[in-house]
């Protein structure tokens, strides 16, 4: 097989198995919150309710795709593909293992950034088309909450790649062989964390959509399949970020005895139990409380921690 054609055949199954991921989810976050909070979870649609994501699908599909006539139309329609296309696309950079990976850029750690930022556009675009004041209020909050947690975000990252000297995300988890970066950078895995859950907009930084505020936020004209492109995106911003932080702090691939895909998807699998386990658990944050997380604390303690890890980098080096 052709290097191309290879390429070709790891894309179109990383884009199948990260829609399928998505869509068990849904079966996943409901069975875990239903077991935190003494539930049943779905347990009708299939065993275990294993088919309640094909369920909610066919809801989806069957339900009036409906435009106000009050919005701006094209870029009504327009703005759920652009939440989900740069998220895919992030994927592309991801090392999976040493061979099940869809490019090996040198710069994959910054294409993997400038992905997550186009997020923005289209929550804001979605605020903005819908032409509700409940939307556009969503549609700034998320603006806000994606710009400030990025920067955090990516000092995080930069700390780690003063350890492994290289923005090739399979030279980082070649340089975990003997010791993951999570023992060495602590700290910037705890801020990359509470970064993730704000550039995912998960609980408690579910502050765009917040439905005691705003109804749904910058999605509440949206329904059918255009909501379930949003509906879609969060879940993939989950895996996303999950599996990034696997590749730069759990070693990724890196483990002893099981076969190394299994060793990722592990690793990959008790992230996605976090986003879960933290949602069941905590309230959401009001938004001065939200930005001043970032901006006062999270921003202050990212740069010290890259100034100390630039010191220690040099004087081992030097």
């Amino acid at each position: 097989m052709t290097p191309a054609l290879w390429t070709l055949v790891i894309g179109i199954g990383v884009i199948a198995a990260m829609l399928g991921a998505a869509t068990g989810m849904i079966w996943i976050e409901r069975r875990l919150l239903a077991r935190f909070q003494d539930r049943l979870g779905p347990n009708r649609v299939g065993p275990l309710g294993l088919l309640q994501p094909i369920a909610d699908i066919i809801k989806l599909f069957t339900k009036e795709d409906w435009t106000p006539p009050f919005a701006d139309r094209l870029v009504f329609v327009i703005a759920p593909a652009v939440v989900l296309l740069p998220v895919m696309l992030a994927f592309a950079v991801i090392p999976f293992t040493d061979f099940i990976k869809v490019s090996d850029a040198n710069v994959g750690l910054l294409f993997f950034l400038g992905m997550t930022s186009l997020g923005i556009y289209s929550v804001v675009l979605a605020g903005w088309s819908s032409n509700s004041k409940y939307s556009l209020i969503g549609g700034m909050r998320a603006a806000a909450q994606l710009i400030s947690y990025e920067i955090p975000m990516a000092l995080a990252m930069a700390s780690v790649v003063l350890l492994a000297g290289s923005l090739r995300l399979a030279d980082i988890v070649n340089a975990q062989t003997s010791v993951w970066y999570i023992v060495f950078q602590p700290v910037a895995f705890v801020i990359f964390v509470i970064a993730g859950f704000a550039e995912a907009r998960r609980i408690p930084f579910d502050i765009p959509e917040a439905e005691s505020e705003l109804v749904a936020g910058y999605h509440t004209e949206y329904s059918s399949m255009k909501f379930a492109l949003f509906f879609m995106a969060e879940y993939l911003d989950i895996v996303l970020i999950s599996a990034i932080a696997t590749v730069l702090f759990l070693g990724g691939w890196n483990g002893p005895g099981l076969p190394p895909i299994v060793w990722f998807l592990g690793k990959m699998g008790v992230m996605i139990f976090v986003f879960v386990w933290v949602r069941s658990v905590m309230p959401r944050f009001r938004f001065d409380q939200l930005m001043a997380l970032s901006w006062k604390l999270l921003l202050p303690i990212s740069l010290l921690n890259l100034l100390v890890s630039g010191a220690v980098a040099l004087a081992v080096r030097g």
